[in-house]
């Protein structure tokens, strides 16, 4: 068969809806300055669908900071990669103190997060080394695992009784292999809100010989006394071996970095082939990634408006007979009954008649005959934005109860 003829036929788990949802549900186009209040359709609307935990995006003096970064160094600065002619002193001094505030000796900075995870996992193992991971862990881990030769075992999400068998049948092998064992989770695992057990799986390395990896992009700058991550929070710092964050979310900018020992960092800055083929990060982003840090350390009100909003919008859900699965940070999953047409007439009805705009999940990332509404709470929201929330999840669950959506549909002009 023709390859295109193929793809023609076999669109893909997402793409197959692509002819009717494009615009609407995927590819969705939120404009004006990034905000909670921003317009879709020509039509002002409540968004909670932005990752801006701290909402840096628009802070003055980020903005201020991205602006002279530009004008002083220009777009294109520094030209090539870091290990032939993109490096510089900022690019340094961001990684120095991104160690330090993570509390890990040494930091690389990486040009984006998906790819940085994917090129972590494959060059920390090699085909003798097996991985355990959890079960719910993100893409980015996934494919991670996809590029690794060797064995790997998932247990079950936040399971440690799984993980500890994993970790058992893991030993087995290595005795074989000669190789080491990696573990990877997240610190906040986007979807549900859970945050993984980290302390938990530390205290199985007195049984067990390995390496724990965790990929931390959600519980940088939220989590925390100081916003320095997951680990931080569940006061774990030392025994998370290689740590991974990501800029695009409380740092509301584009890249990531992994902190370690100064020799795995290096192995890494060495051996880490998406970065050493890849351009720089641009100087007006480094720049500005120094400030947004800087905020991040010295501004704790910011993570204390975040935490405000989200214990609010998530008390006052579950005092309306929300279920919002097993959160435990910021991140707010709703979860309600339905099928996929009830799920896409909601979420219009919240969109078109109510001025909210959030992020609808169903089948196949979470089991048939659920609907995930996934709420994302930022230091920029106010208590009216989550009152007005409230007031709108309550009418249309009322909807959905009463059968609303199965008789009446919308259709995407």
């Amino acid at each position: 068969m023709d390859i295109f003829e193929k793809i023609a036929k076999h669109m893909g788990p997402i793409g197959q809806h692509q002819k009717w949802s494009h615009g609407y549900f995927s590819f969705p186009k939120l404009e004006g300055e990034i905000a909670p209040h921003m317009n879709f359709r020509g039509k002002e609307h409540l968004v909670w669908s932005l990752n801006n935990y701290l909402g840096l995006a628009n802070h003055p003096e980020v903005r201020k900071a991205d602006e002279e970064g530009a004008a002083n160094f220009g777009m294109a600065y520094p030209m090539g990669a870091r290990m032939m002619s993109g490096n510089s002193k900022f690019h340094e001094q961001l990684e120095q103190e991104l160690a330090a505030f993570v509390g890990k000796p040494d930091a690389f900075l990486l040009n984006y997060g998906y790819q940085g995870m994917v090129s972590i996992i494959d060059s920390l193992v090699d085909r003798n080394d097996v991985i355990v991971y959890d079960g719910e862990s993100h893409a980015c881990i996934i494919d991670g695992l996809r590029l690794h030769m060797g064995k790997r075992f998932v247990y079950k999400h936040n399971d440690i009784e799984s993980a500890r068998k994993q970790l058992e049948r893991a030993a087995r092998l290595v005795e074989q292999t000669g190789g080491g064992i990696l573990v990877i989770t997240e610190g906040v695992f986007g979807m549900s809100g859970a945050q993984g057990k980290l302390k938990e799986l530390v205290e199985l390395k007195k049984e067990f010989n390995f390496r724990l990896l965790i990929d931390d992009a959600h519980g940088f700058g939220t989590m925390g006394p100081t916003g320095a991550g997951t680990h931080e929070h569940q006061d774990c710092i030392d025994g998370v071996d290689v740590y991974f964050g990501t800029f695009a979310k409380s740092m509301a900018g584009i890249g990531a970095f992994v902190a370690s020992t100064e020799e795995i960092t290096n192995y890494l800055r060495y051996n880490m082939r998406s970065q050493t083929f890849a351009k720089a990060l641009p100087m007006p982003m480094v720049i500005g990634l120094l400030k947004r840090l800087e905020l991040l350390k010295g501004s704790p009100e910011l993570r204390e408006k975040l935490w405000t909003i989200a214990t609010t919008l998530q008390k006052g859900l579950r005092e309306r007979g929300f279920d919002l699965g097993v959160t435990n940070t910021m991140v707010t999953p709703v979860f309600l009954k339905g099928e996929l047409l009830e799920a896409t007439a909601l979420t219009m009805d919240l969109r078109e008649n109510y001025g909210i705009f959030c992020s609808i999940v169903v089948y196949p990332v979470i089991p048939k005959g659920l609907i995930e509404l996934r709420l994302i709470p930022t230091a920029a929201h106010t208590l009216d934005d989550v009152q007005r929330t409230l007031d709108a999840f309550s009418e249309v669950s009322d909807k959905l109860k009463a059968g609303h959506y199965k008789e009446n549909q919308f259709a995407i002009d």
